[in-house]
């Protein structure tokens, strides 16, 4: 008798342990000895413990990545920061798991690289006026590399462009003499 409630707690306790829900706008990507086997959308799933593993749970709902900001060169060699930030989806489970071994990381490189080739393309004047070519640009760009690691880039967004106090102060008068010749017309 003894025995037979040892086996019964056993097996409660092995169902117990290969029961997965999953919750709505997640999926889990599951191995089978240690080898992709599946990914498991929303709802009651159940798994084989000790050969099956949840090996990653990913977020199906838009992310936002705040990326500090980055020292930029323009063509005409004025060093500013430019803080970005990248709104994205994971498009493919399986690849988001496997594609990259850290992928944020690897949007937060990806995206500092991009940043710094196309201002480094452009004077200061243009950095400062073409905000949303330059976003357009990066979202293209970022997309298309982030493809074989499961990543959807839906928008980039230049969120904070600084000038050098040197450039930022100059602005400033001209902005306050332009201010001024309007108050004498």
């Amino acid at each position: 008798m003894g025995a037979l409630l040892i086996i019964l707690l056993i097996i409660f306790v092995l169902l117990c342990m290969g029961i997965r829900i999953v919750p709505q706008g997640y999926v889990f990507v599951v191995e089978n000895l240690g080898k992709y086997h599946a990914t498991l959308q929303a709802g009651f799933h159940v798994i084989i413990p000790f050969i099956q593993r949840v090996a990653k749970r990913v977020s199906l709902k838009e992310q936002v990545a705040d990326f500090p900001p980055q020292g930029v060169i323009t063509k005409d060699n004025v060093i500013m920061q430019i803080d970005t930030v990248v709104y994205f989806k994971v498009a493919d489970p399986k690849l988001y798991a496997y594609g990259a071994e850290r992928p944020i990381l690897a949007l937060e490189n990806l995206t500092a690289t991009t940043l710094r080739n196309l201002v480094g393309e452009l004077e200061l004047d243009q950095t400062l006026t073409s905000r949303d070519n330059i976003n357009s640009k990066m979202r293209v760009i970022l997309d298309e590399a982030t493809d074989p690691w499961g990543i959807k880039v839906g928008r980039v967004e230049l969120k904070n462009i600084i000038p050098p106090e040197e450039i930022q102060r100059s602005m400033e008068k001209q902005m306050k003499a332009e201010r001024d010749r309007r108050e004498t017309l």
